[in-house]
């Protein structure tokens, strides 16, 4: 291979895995706050790993160094308009380009993203100054991608002009400005609206303006001596700030429950009132008349035969000139402007269906039963319409006429047709947006005092209580708001000067419209297996779309809903996951067979992929193999923040692994026993400089996987000395051995794994590599093959428990000291510290010594390893940290064989407050 790349030999992982985490926060001019999609790669990574995959390999260590720092630079957000910075990477780019093309009339690298989604990694190989070409399955992808990438540069206002020759002739002398535009016509539907709507939304006497309602969901008590309507709220906190606590507080009068704010600026919190237990936990519920608990099917069933209702609880006020919210009761005045609205809905949408033809409001149906994330149609909701209460009914309704008008009296003030169509192209993504904002599945967050929209996480979970945005107001949520977001990224698109027009279609990856050896470049992001639904997840947009700008745009709205045959996710509400898993497998191994075949003889592909379960990997190692393609470099990148919503309780993945494969020759067969000494020495040098690079836990594990597929991507086909095929299991559970052992001295430094058990290696690894969270049993079992424990022999008799499909491993805290049987170091530890919080020292160093673990190094370092790889918030490693402050003290009571030495009162203060602090 004569042209390595830059990426196949070096790249800043740390310094590019930090921009990646940090552009999370950026909110004005970011790709992610003009449309939701889900799992969007990071514009950080998407620009270092397509810059680093289009120049060549360094010279020497000094090149290495100078790039790394230059693509550390490139990365960050605010370089990313930067002139000096983008021209230089243009330029080194075009310059390699040169050498290496193969058509003296190509100017520059074309690049394919076959699963563009989002738009981030086509949007960087623009600004990057590829011939950009971005493909997508899924219609709601394709309207985003036209508004990322082709819009802004057709009709964004440039500072050399639009180019000419992107326009038809009747196009072309017209003076277009897309953000002047989208921001006048915008403003435009918002006035119209609000002059039909603002009335439902009255504004308080003294200035105040709601800006939102808490709605609390309702069922009656089944107790027939009680009967009360239960209000469902998860907690009872409006505010939960360092220096602001506000919270509503429920009291019973009669057979009603009542409510009042209480807190900081209200009448005084209650004494022993915690507003953090609510009258619902799950799907149960607590009546707070008569106390009568309803089990989760008794409240699912009354949701199901329409029995369940909704109440107002709060309203939420801001005073434009007054900084900060104040919250309040709801009067008669507000339930009568919602009552009202629900009447002119009523109105309306008869008026509107008999002129669209269509309901506008969506009557399409919500996902089959048991698809992936969705769990609201056990409570009655079956149709996408229910998802919204009816004043946003009315709202969503309204913004859909006032945008089809919209782009009616463009067409009478002479705007050129497409144009008018792109304008409302924006309008209806900002429609979009407040349709995530507008709905009852949203939620109050109480720490930001801010609403937060469905798609927490790629799911629609129910929930209970939930913050009504008013649309016409200036909080997050409101249509204004949105539009500010929306204009802001369009200026950021239209100022990524693009030398070539980007092509933007709807088309799947296993079937590519495209000749052989097109592309220079194939960068890519590919669905992961079951990790999300996003068709099903984009069908709540797709059915808005459909009734905004749905008639511009025929060829994408030729279904009821989106297209589902073609696209690459495991679904197995229609079939079995072997058969799921059967159709996923084929349809990516026929894409990259088609990406095998459009890349060009010297091409380069980078792939990323982040499945968690080794399971996802097998399908994508096995399609890899398949393919022809034969990696050549991996690079485990963080994208994602440790503190979101999905990592607290599961082991979700904090990496990204950007592999990189080409059109290679393969050598053949290769033999699995050479393989295996191949990998061992290939993945320990690997493994040492992710080690170095502070890559941890699962994330560890899945960063050696890139690693390994470099080596055994190489051959046609592996076999074993018997003639036996071996596939992605078999090697991936090699890889995981490599990695168990090289974790297990790394962690446990080598003088004292050999010590340990299986038992104790797997609690070490465990909470090395998953914390506290719980994992799927296949991940688990698989763990624990790799350091000889039999699983299903262990589970429910110790700390190792199964929750339905999941393994959970419990700590000290989650035990009772008289259950815990065995004299296993884990154990013994676990005991330890039950008897230490509780203050029964002459027990725990009785315990020590009888056991014998009181007198080895081995049982205090073991501790000290788990306590280092916990959350500083962890109970356990509190109690751990606490204990290993007296260790001494301990040693020294065992060896005189005195235990009454550990109840002196020769104890420092600083001892003597952490066991207080422990204890409390």
């Amino acid at each position: 291979m004569e042209d390595k790349r830059f990426i196949e030999v070096a790249f800043p992982v740390k310094a590019v895995s930090e921009e990646s985490v940090r552009e999370k926060n950026i909110r004005h001019g970011h790709i992610s706050t003009l449309h939701i999609w889900w799992a969007r790669r990071p514009l950080a990574a998407s620009r270092a790993t397509n810059f680093a995959a289009l120049i060549p390999a360094p010279k020497d260590e000094h090149e290495i160094e100078r790039k790394k720092k230059f693509i550390a630079k490139l990365s960050k957000w605010e370089n990313s308009l930067n002139e000096e910075i983008i021209k230089k990477a243009r330029e080194e780019i075009l310059e390699y380009f040169k050498q290496i093309r193969d058509d003296p009339n190509q100017e520059r690298p074309r690049v394919l993203d076959p699963f563009a989604g989002g738009g981030s990694i086509p949007l960087e190989a623009l600004r990057l100054g590829c011939e950009t070409y971005a493909l997508d399955y899924n219609p709601v992808a394709v309207l985003i991608l036209k508004a990322v990438l082709e819009y802004p540069q057709k009709y964004g206002k440039r500072k050399k002009g639009v180019l000419e020759e992107w326009l038809s002739p009747e196009e072309k002398g017209k003076g277009y400005d897309l953000v002047r535009d989208v921001k006048r016509w915008g403003e435009w539907v918002l006035e119209e609206a609000k002059k039909e709507l603002e009335r439902f939304y009255p504004q308080d006497e003294d200035g105040y303006i709601p800006v939102g309602y808490i709605w609390a969901r309702t069922i009656k008590c089944q107790n027939p001596t009680c009967g009360a309507e239960i209000p469902l709220m998860r907690q009872f906190w409006l505010v939960r700030k360092d220096n602001k606590k506000v919270a509503l507080y429920p009291y019973v009068e009669g057979n009603e429950v009542k409510f009042k704010i209480v807190g900081d600026g209200y009448e005084p919190m209650p004494e022993n009132f915690d507003p953090s237990k609510g009258t619902v936990k799950g799907a149960k519920v607590t009546c707070p008349v008569c106390g009568m608990t309803h089990d989760a099917n008794t409240v699912r069933k009354l949701f199901r035969e329409g029995k369940a209702g909704q109440r107002m609880v709060a309203v939420i006020l801001h005073h434009p000139d007054k900084r900060g919210k104040m919250y309040r009761l709801p009067t008669e005045k507000d339930i009568q402007a919602y009552e009202e609205a629900k009447h002119y809905l009523e109105e309306k949408r008869v008026k509107l269906m008999e002129k669209w033809d269509i309901d506008p409001v969506p009557d399409e149906p919500l996902p089959p039963k048991g698809t992936l994330g969705f769990r609201v149609q056990n409570y009655g909701m079956k149709i996408w319409g229910d998802l919204f209460n009816d004043r946003q009914k009315l709202v969503m309704i309204t913004l859909a006429e006032k945008i089809k008008n919209a782009y009616q009296r463009m067409l009478e003030e002479g705007y050129n047709k497409e144009y008018a169509k792109a304008i409302v192209t924006f309008l209806a993504l900002s429609v979009d947006m407040v349709a995530a904002f507008s709905n009852t599945l949203t939620r109050w967050e109480n720490t930001s005092e801010a609403v937060k929209h469905l798609f927490s996480r790629n799911a629609l979970p129910m929930v209970w209580d939930y913050p009504e945005v008013n649309p016409f107001s200036n909080s997050t949520g409101s249509f204004r708001t949105i539009l500010h977001l929306c204009l802001k990224s369009v200026e950021h698109f239209s100022e990524v000067q693009s030398p070539r027009v980007p092509q933007v279609g709807q088309n799947s990856a296993t079937s590519l419209p495209y000749p052989n050896n097109y592309f220079d470049a194939v960068f890519t992001d590919p669905p992961y297996y079951d990790n999300v639904p996003y068709s099903y997840l984009s069908d709540f947009f797709y059915v808005w779309l459909k009734r905004t700008i749905g008639d511009l745009y025929p060829e994408l709205f030729l279904t009821p809903l989106t297209p589902k045959s073609k696209e690459l996710v495991a679904y197995t509400h229609d079939k079995d996951w072997k058969a799921a898993k059967k159709q996923f497998e084929e349809g990516m191994r026929q894409a990259l067979k088609e990406i095998h075949r459009v890349l060009k003889p010297n091409g380069i592909l980078v792939l990323v992929y982040a499945h968690k379960t080794t399971e996802g990997w097998e399908t994508l190692i096995n399609s890899l193999l398949d393919s022809g393609l034969v990696p050549t470099a991996s690079w485990p990148i963080h994208t994602e923040m440790a503190n979101r919503l999905r990592a607290k309780e599961s082991a979700a993945l904090a990496s990204s692994i950007y592999i990189v494969a080409r059109k290679i020759e393969k050598q053949g067969v290769g033999w699995f026993e050479e393989i295996k000494r191949d990998l061992r020495k290939t993945l320990e040098q690997k493994l040492d400089a992710l080690w170095k690079e502070g890559i941890s836990g699962a994330d560890f594990f899945i960063a050696a996987i890139g690693s390994a597929i470099e080596v055994f991507g190489k051959y046609e086909k592996i076999l074993d000395y018997e003639g036996n095929e071996i596939r992605g299991d078999r090697l991936l559970q090699l890889v995981r051995d490599i990695v168990t052992d090289y974790a297990i001295r790394q962690v446990l430094h080598e003088d004292i794994s050999s010590e340990l058990s299986p038992l104790t290696k797997f609690y070490v690894l465990w909470r090395w590599m998953y914390g506290e969270a719980k994992v799927h049993f296949d991940e688990a079992r698989k763990l624990a093959t790799s350091v000889g424990l039999d699983l299903e022999k262990e589970w429910n008799k110790g700390f190792i428990v199964k929750e339905k499909e999941f393994i959970r491993v419990l700590g000290p805290q989650d035990r009772k000291l008289n259950e815990i049987k065995g004299n296993d170091l884990i154990d013994v530890l676990h005991k330890v510290l039950l008897l230490w919080q509780a203050n029964r020292k002459r027990e725990m160093v009785s315990l020590l010594a009888e056991t014998g673990w009181g007198e080895k190094d081995v049982f205090y370092k073991v501790a000290q390893v788990i306590s280092e790889v916990l959350p500083k918030d962890s109970k356990e490693k509190k109690l751990l940290d606490g204990f290993l402050a007296g260790r001494e003290h301990i040693k020294r009571a065992i060896e005189k064989g005195d235990y009454s030495l550990f109840n002196s009162e020769e104890k420092s203060g600083k001892q003597e407050t952490l066991e207080k602090f422990i204890r409390r």
